[in-house]
């Protein structure tokens, strides 16, 4: 086995592993980010379904926050069943007395399109950072371009991964600008 290989596994059982969190906001919880081991069960079970849903992708971003039985949902996606199949399997999850859907849909552009395959391949093309975050169900990093502005949100392992990953994002054209809100595993 290649030392490329036996690194890139080594990193993506440490990214699994529930020693391993990014910092975040306990009032903004990604769907795609592994929960604390104290959180509650009803966190725990919105998130699992809001992973789950068939159409969530690289380039939707879905977070939620409970407050005392009633789920936020928040987040920018690209397809408005997205939005709604999230409210729906959302209500349905024992405990939850109601939800709150503030997902924004994005709007459509051809040219948004354009950037969203053009920052992917940008990203996920680079043989290291494919090779650590590209092989997943879902990928860590999610791209999210509105306007012709491009927001990046997930969790990387290291500092330098971050460095990479907005140099190469800034590098595409027709971006009228890169925000990096990629978070650092502890």
């Amino acid at each position: 086995m290649s030392r490329g290989v036996v690194q890139a596994a080594l990193i993506c059982v440490l990214a699994i592993s529930p020693g391993f969190s990014a910092k975040k906001d306990k009032d903004h919880q990604d769907a795609f980010m592994r929960g604390d081991v104290s959180e509650n069960r009803i966190a725990k079970e919105v998130r699992h379904q809001l992973v789950m849903l068939p159409y969530y992708g690289v380039f939707d971003d879905l977070a939620f926050r409970v407050e005392d039985g009633t789920v936020v949902l928040m987040g920018e996606v690209t397809r408005p069943t997205l939005k709604s199949d999230a409210e729906n399997v959302t209500k349905r999850v024992e405990g939850v007395t109601s939800v709150k859907n503030e997902i924004e849909v994005l709007p459509l552009s051809p040219m948004d399109d354009q950037i969203r395959m053009a920052e992917y391949r940008a990203i996920y093309g680079d043989p290291t950072l494919s090779t650590r975050y590209g092989y997943r169900a879902l990928p860590s990093i999610h791209i999210i371009v509105k306007n012709g502005r491009v927001k990046l949100e997930g969790v990387v392992a290291n500092e330098a991964d971050k460095n990479l990953i907005n140099i190469r994002a800034n590098g595409v054209a027709n971006v009228f600008g890169v925000t990096n809100n990629l978070q650092v595993e502890r």
